[in-house]
């Protein structure tokens, strides 16, 4: 490696890896609590404490396979110095922060991705790219949303034939229960998948300072991953909550149970397979899918829909430049 990185300036890039993980827990506490505060199952302060609680819980379920693929799967180990780090976090930083501020349930995930690919880019070319763990990421940009849709609507039609001759307040009663079922479900797949972003991250970083070998991740990356992506979904990401839970569809709980359950099962399927997703992709498929198998496409508010796409389509380059930018900028100041 060109630059050897310092005790001080390791120990300063792992806060603000962290911090990003708080980040990614705060902008993305609406995708977890959206559909079950929507419903009135739980008030917005216990919603965010039961969705941290199993953010947290996911440690001792889920193998780091995520971790793997965003250490060492994105971009070329070899070529990360802290300068790159340093641009990859600012641009997934910064793009979260403005994408909160006017309410947009963006992807912070893609945007770490997009900050990853911008900085190593701009250090040493296109040739520092490994292109099937980008292959994969760009796959299942459109796949996890899809997945989600189709589980969710699958589930909500489904449940729709075994109550039909239910009594209305009867099925209301009984899924706001299964509700908190599902909201740990989704919960525990966030926490799985984005957390262990940041651990692949900060992966990244001890390996080009030599603290870590390759195929090792220290425990205290780990812990310390979980608990800042469950304290950031503690303090909750507010401005997008309204916009996930009423203004794409209206929700009911078993609306809201079959649109977490669904977008659980997809979260499930990409961490089993080590494939970094964006849980807010996930979580907005389902609830369309919810929405259009109950009431037809006319139910779905696809103005809003489409300005949620429209940020997903520019946060991997809007935040590869704004990492790009950084970068330079880091070569001079640290």
């Amino acid at each position: 490696m060109e630059v050897q990185i310092t005790f001080n300036t390791l120990a300063l890039l792992v806060a603000v890896a962290l911090f990003f993980d708080f980040m990614n827990g705060f902008h993305d506490a609406a995708n977890s609590i959206a559909t079950v505060v929507s419903t009135g199952v739980l008030k917005p302060h216990q919603a965010v404490a039961w969705a941290a609680l199993f953010n947290f819980l996911a440690i001792a379920i889920f193998e780091l396979k995520v971790a793997a693929t965003v250490g060492k799967g994105i971009i070329e180990p070899g070529l990360v110095d802290y300068h790159v780090i340093f641009g990859a976090l600012v641009g997934a930083i910064t793009w979260s922060v403005i994408t909160w501020y006017f309410g947009i349930p963006s992807s912070s995930s893609h945007a770490l991705i997009g900050g990853m690919v911008g900085a190593v880019v701009s250090k040493a070319g296109t040739q520092a790219l490994l292109l099937p763990g980008l292959l994969k990421v760009g796959i299942f940009i459109s796949a996890s949303p899809l997945i989600g849709f189709t589980w969710s609507a699958l589930l909500i039609t489904a449940v729709s034939w075994l109550c039909f001759r239910a009594a209305p307040y009867r099925v209301d009663r009984i899924f706001r229960r299964l509700q908190l079922v599902s909201s740990a479900l989704y919960s525990l797949g966030h926490g799985s998948n984005d957390a262990q972003k940041t651990m692949g991250v900060i992966w990244l970083l001890l390996i080009a300072s030599g603290d870590a070998a390759a195929d090792h991740l220290p425990l205290w990356v780990i812990v310390a991953c979980y608990v800042s992506i469950g304290c950031g979904t503690l303090f909750g990401g507010w401005r997008i909550v309204k916009t996930m839970g009423q203004r794409i569809t209206k929700i009911r709980p078993v609306g809201g149970f079959s649109a977490e359950t669904g977008g659980a099962m997809a979260l499930f399927l990409a961490s089993g397979f080590g494939i970094p997703v964006s849980t807010t992709h996930t979580i907005t498929g389902s609830i369309i899918g919810v929405g259009s198998a109950q009431r037809g496409f006319s139910a779905v508010r696809w103005g809003v829909a489409g300005n949620i796409v429209v940020a997903w389509v520019l946060t991997i380059p809007a935040s590869a430049l704004i990492a790009a930018l950084a970068w330079w900028l880091g070569t001079f100041i640290i």
